[in-house]
């Protein structure tokens, strides 16, 4: 029975170390490749997000623009409407009397 686990652990050592072995051979980039890869493509996404959060941001300030400007607009039409109000209730008033 020792045998037979020592033969089993002996296969899975030869097997990972041809693993690795063959790892290394058919790898598509050396570490070096790999890692100046990983970080062109880590320095590409934080741009990418740098770039669309500028974007949403200005979208943003715009939308506020526009909805400040539309409030104003609202603010001017009530206003004009309670004076209009107020003179037809002057008017009306001033008739009764």
């Amino acid at each position: 029975m020792t045998d037979n686990v020592g033969s089993k652990v002996t296969y899975f050592l030869v097997g990972l170390g041809v693993g690795a072995l063959v790892g290394v051979l058919f790898a598509p980039k050396s570490g070096e490749e790999t890692r100046d890869f990983l970080s062109k493509k880590a320095d590409e996404g934080r741009d990418y997000a740098q770039r669309k959060a500028r974007e949403l941001r200005e979208r943003a300030d715009d939308l506020i623009e526009r909805g400040k400007e539309a409030a104003a607009r609202e603010k001017d039409s009530l206003g004009a409407a309670v004076e209009a109000g107020r003179e037809a209730y002057e008017r009306h008033k001033a008739k009764a009397q």
